[in-house]
């Protein structure tokens, strides 16, 4: 590479252009790939030596300084930094004691993106997210990241597992990239690798040409992403998507059926996702959710719980106490499904795996268990992650770390109670008494209110009758003039 072309790639990225951007523009200038004089993988390497030229330390090392502050104040707080040999910094992860507190309840699914990248440094910015029991987000831990190597993510992730104590998540969710993959089979042995919807629909749009504006293509496409219940449903829609627009020799939708496992939802219901891939979310059984869930996933309960009152069943047969229905809902194709009931300890599962894949029940076996005149959700279905519990045993602990402390009084909990009630009847008791003293309080100010008025109308009355007798002795007083003016000669004397 030419010292002019290495001037003009450092011009182009002082000016904000990414690696593949400048390397496309130089393309575009010079006629083609062929011509630009050096390989992409030479300008993506030059770039990167360009970038971890940049991170000259000031910058790192202020950002060092300030996470071993935070450390000096927050103990559990975990940080590591990755230097080359040079001694810059490649990689850089940290959290924080309640990202890890979060992660003991919350991080059976994890979510690592990768899609954002900092300004300066053109560094990747790589949050571990997961779902807390309102469905909202909750970090876990952050990362800065150099490159897109496996070695890296590798790095990361090993990182990542020792700050959690060596927790592994059940799924982890990531965009479709190889080093990625690569990183999660060496790292997460025991978790189940899925790809984000997201990121797939989006690259779909860029590889399919003309048939992404099919809609008939794109219904099919999206159903064998997340509308199939079952593998025998995804494979036979998947057959039909492919002999109707001839996608035998597709490589990369060959290359993306080749990991179905990771993101068809109807090959990994076995797995638990609390839902982010699935397009799922009685009376009495109905106010016993609301008691227990958040209100976030009570209303997802709901969708299940509308659906549960409108549909049908089928007994199909038993098997000693074991009993088997169909369930489904008139009008909605694919809604059949198959549940099983046990008759001595009221387990029930269906062939849907709403709950193994989300975490509460499906409208299925919210029937077959009403049907049995079970009206509360058994506690074996009611998963605490997702109910307003999900923290308490956290909240307990910094509780009692603030009562060794002294920062909060040291009530129990039945002190507490009886406290109140006797606060509550204490004021019953007292509240006519209240009553009487504002009664008098506002009795008094009535009357102070009228004497002042009263003096008022006395004093109004005493002035105007000063006033009567003042236009009577002005009457007698004899009006005189100014006198005329003389006309003098010489000095004027003034008295």
């Amino acid at each position: 590479m030419t010292e002019p072309k290495k001037e003009a790639i450092e011009a182009m990225s002082e000016c904000g252009l990414r690696p593949m951007e400048s390397y496309r523009y130089m393309s575009t200038e010079t006629g083609g790939d062929d011509c630009v004089g050096h390989t992409m993988i030479d300008h993506l390497n030059y770039c990167y030596k360009l970038k971890m030229k940049q991170i000259d330390g000031k910058d790192s090392q202020t950002l060092v300084n300030k996470l071993y502050d935070i450390q000096s104040i927050d103990l559990e707080f975990f940080f590591r930094v990755r230097l080359n040999a040079e001694g810059k910094v490649e990689c850089l992860f940290w959290r924080d004691s309640m990202m890890r507190e979060d992660y003991k309840i919350y991080g059976d699914v994890l979510v690592f993106d990768t899609t954002f990248r900092t300004n300066k440094y053109n560094l990747i910015c790589a949050p571990f997210v997961g779902i807390n029991n309102h469905w909202k987000n909750t970090m876990f831990a952050c990362a800065f990241i150099g490159d897109e190597t496996t070695e890296s993510f590798v790095w990361v992730f090993e990182t990542f597992l020792k700050a959690m104590g060596g927790k592994h998540p059940i799924s982890i969710f990531t965009d479709q990239d190889a080093a990625i993959a690569a990183g999660i089979e060496q790292v997460f042995l025991s978790s189940r690798h899925r790809l984000c919807l997201w990121h797939l629909s989006k690259n779909a749009n860029s590889r399919f040409g003309l048939l992404k504006s099919d809609k008939n293509f794109k219904n099919a496409f999206y159903k064998c992403l997340s509308g199939c219940i079952t593998p025998n449903d995804f494979e036979e829609t998947c057959k039909s998507m492919i002999n109707t627009f001839k996608l035998e020799k597709d490589d990369w939708f060959n290359r993306l059926y080749g990991l179905k496992e990771k993101w068809c939802t109807a090959l990994s219901k076995d797995f638990f996702s609390a839902g982010i891939l699935s397009s799922q979310r009685s009376e009495s059984t109905n106010h016993a959710a609301a008691n227990v869930y958040t209100i976030t996933l009570f209303r997802d309960f709901e969708e299940e719980f509308k659906l549960f009152v409108a549909s049908s069943t089928m007994f199909k047969g038993s098997v000693g106490r074991t009993v088997f229905f169909e369930v489904w809902i008139e009008g909605i194709t694919g809604s059949m499904q198959e549940v099983q009931y046990k008759m001595e300890d009221s387990t029930v599962t269906c062939t849907c795996k709403n709950f193994e894949e989300s975490g509460w029940l499906c409208f299925h076996c919210l029937r077959i268990l009403h049907l049995h005149s079970i009206n509360t959700i058994p506690d074996r279905y009611i998963t605490t992650r997702w109910t307003r519990y999900a923290k308490k045993q956290i909240w307990e602990r910094v509780d009692t770390i603030k009562r060794e402390k002294g920062e909060i009084n040291n009530f129990t909990g039945h002190k507490i109670a009886k406290a109140r009630k006797f606060i509550e009847e204490k004021f019953k008791t007292d509240n006519k008494a209240v009553d009487e003293i504002i009664k008098k309080e506002e009795e008094m100010k009535a009357k102070e209110e009228a004497a002042k008025i009263a003096e008022q109308e006395k004093a109004k009355a005493e002035a105007q009758r000063q006033t009567q007798d003042e236009e009577s002795t002005n009457s007698e007083i004899t009006i005189v003039l100014d006198p005329d003016r003389a006309n003098t000669k010489g000095k004027i004397l003034t008295i």
